[in-house]
């Protein structure tokens, strides 16, 4: 069964009645740091090692993406090991909020705590305790925690500002040694400088808690969980999870365009698997190849939606500027023209504009009809013009009252109750073109989507925390699938 869609958007930005602006993000160039202090060579052998995936003067929410290294000779416990990163408040009075978004120790495996400190400095007076569970296990010697993706913003989610932080590296896009972040093990610096005069023993701040209060997810449910852990697009298991990899022909997109099932590929990356949708053209309809993978049943309703997808702004080769679609949505198929029980939900980013629009912009859109021929829809929709290159953790939740969308853990949109399902859907990912408009050229070019994982969780609406621990404890657990959504 074919549920992509079919109805070309071109006319689609007439019905959109409402922007967000998004402010330009400046990036600010800083020194290297100094060597280590004569702690990070300490015989107990921590290291740790640091890099940015928010390099701006300021951003929505800080990103730093931790490794803790046993360069030592002994197995170190990590339930021993504190993790400092020191930053400078917005203010006297802000409070923070810590999540991790990965983590191949697990998540749930890994805490964050804020404190003050007692000799505040020009660029630091606060710090992040990164902390671990004993279900994090030992470090070996020459092991390390692989990937800790964590991000920390302020609890009213106002911008905050990195270029004053002590620990902020933006030219860090690339792990490396960092002393400007320090290590303890039980107790007793090991690695790294704090900012002058202050140790690792300064108490935390009793009013500045920990993030968000630790919740359980909820008790075990129906839910699908994919790792998208498949050797290539003709792997049985995909079959057998219930997925379909497109090969049919028709919209969206453009004419003539063939769905190609083996440019849907899969490959470790930072020892996980990882699904990529390779999309590419030489500038006609019979050389373009869109993709797509799909779930064959259309039996996912209400509850939570969430995958962690890696957009492009540019093509892995060729020239840029093709209008370019990259997605994560659910559908059901269009039984009529405007019928009633029409249901879609989808991320869209544009990173080279399209449907009027000039340069890269995120939608989320909430569909409760449409007919093509006229063109007619009748939808809601959120959007934010800026770049959203790289990774981001995507989730929508679907009660009985209304549609909420997240990107990163901040709320990015809701729409009502006008345009609740009547209908099961699939899941979907896909790329594709719009048109050959944007980019004219005939040399071959083309563009990646990557995605990390999905998870749905029928009728249980979760926080992004919830997910992300959720996700943490499947990946801690060895378990790359499980699919207990009834049929129907």
């Amino acid at each position: 069964m074919n549920t992509s869609r079919s109805n070309p958007r071109g006319s689609r930005s007439r019905l959109r009645t409402a922007a967000a602006s998004a402010a330009a993000v400046a990036l600010a160039a800083t020194g290297l740091a100094a060597l280590p202090s004569s702690a990070s060579a300490a015989a107990d052998g921590i290291v740790v090692q640091y890099r940015t995936s928010a390099s701006g003067a300021s951003a929505d929410q800080s990103e730093p993406w931790l490794k803790v290294r046993n360069a030592g000779s002994a197995s170190v416990p990590l339930s021993s090991v504190k993790v400092r990163y020191y930053f400078k408040a917005d203010s006297p009075s802000a409070a923070y909020r810590f999540a991790c978004s990965w983590a191949v120790k697990g998540c749930a495996n890994i805490t964050g705590t804020f404190g003050t400190l007692a000799s505040p400095t020009a660029t630091a007076d606060r710090y992040l305790e990164i902390g671990f569970t004993p279900g994090a296990g030992s470090l070996a010697p020459g092991a390390d925690t692989g990937d800790m993706q964590l991000r920390f913003h302020q609890a009213s989610w106002a911008r905050l500002v990195q270029s004053d932080d002590y620990s902020f590296g933006p030219e860090r896009t690339a792990y490396g040694d960092w002393s400007k972040v320090t290590a303890q093990v039980n107790g007793a610096t090991v690695w790294g400088e704090a900012p002058g005069g202050n140790g690792p023993t300064d108490p935390p701040d009793p009013t500045d808690p920990p993030t968000d209060p630790p919740t359980d997810p909820p008790a075990d449910g129906p839910r699908l969980f994919d790792d998208f852990n498949y050797s290539s697009h003709t792997d049985p298991k995909i079959n057998a999870n219930g997925w379909s990899v497109r090969s049919n022909s028709g919209g969206p997109g453009v004419p003539g365009a063939t769905w190609a099932a083996e440019n849907v590929t899969f490959a470790a990356q930072s020892g996980n698997s990882v699904m990529n949708l390779e999309t590419s053209t030489a500038g006609t309809g019979a050389s373009t190849e869109h993709t797509e993978i799909l779930t064959q049943s259309m039996k996912f309703k209400n509850g939570t939606y969430a995958s962690r997808v890696k957009f492009s702004d540019a093509p892995r080769s060729g020239p840029d500027g093709d209008r370019i679609v990259q997605t994560f949505f659910t559908i059901n198929d269009l039984k009529a023209p405007m019928a009633d029980d029409y249901a879609e939900y989808d991320f869209e980013y544009l990173p080279n504009g399209g449907w009027g629009e000039p340069a890269n912009i995120l939608y989320t859109t909430s569909w409760e009809t449409y007919r093509p021929d006229p063109w007619e829809a009748v939808n809601a929709h959120s959007e934010v013009r800026a770049s959203y290159a790289g990774w981001h953790d995507l989730v929508v939740t679907i009660d009985n009252n209304q549609i909420t969308y997240y990107v990163d853990g901040q709320h990015f949109g809701t729409h009502g109750a006008a345009y609740l399902p009547e209908r099961p859907m699939s899941i979907n990912f896909n790329q594709w073109l719009i048109d050959l408009e944007g980019q004219p050229s005939t040399t071959p070019r083309s563009y990646d989507q990557q995605v990390d994982y999905v998870l749905h969780v029928k009728d249980q609406v979760l926080t992004p925390s919830q997910v992300n621990a959720m996700v943490g404890a499947y990946r801690s657990a060895g378990t790359t699938f499980q699919d207990t959504v009834p049929a129907g």
